[in-house]
């Protein structure tokens, strides 16, 4: 990292912590019994409210910013979802 500017987070190691732990907290795994198909045309990624972070973690997680979800405020995995989806209306994810 260059003195004087901001960190970007594009460091491999600190990212596959963060995600082994922000995995931790999913709403929704397509990996767990009990996945509904529905869900995966939900998920945070598509959302309208839903704003991906920068550098490398920006790949895969956002914040959420919808006032209506209990996630309002808190980084979320892509491909994770909730009751409040609102679908993009270009369609377009991540």
């Amino acid at each position: 990292m260059a003195t004087g500017e901001p960190w970007t987070g594009n460091d491999r190691g600190h990212n596959d912590q963060c995600h082994a732990r922000w995995g931790a907290s999913l709403n929704r795994s397509t990996a767990q019994p009990g996945y509904l198909d529905e869900w995966y045309y939900a998920q945070c990624g598509g959302c309208r409210f839903w704003i991906a972070l920068s550098g490398q973690l920006g790949l895969d997680y956002g914040a959420c910013t919808n006032r209506a979800s209990s996630f309002d405020g808190r980084v979320r995995f892509e491909h994770d979802g909730c009751v409040r989806f609102v679908g993009r209306e270009d369609g377009s994810f991540g």
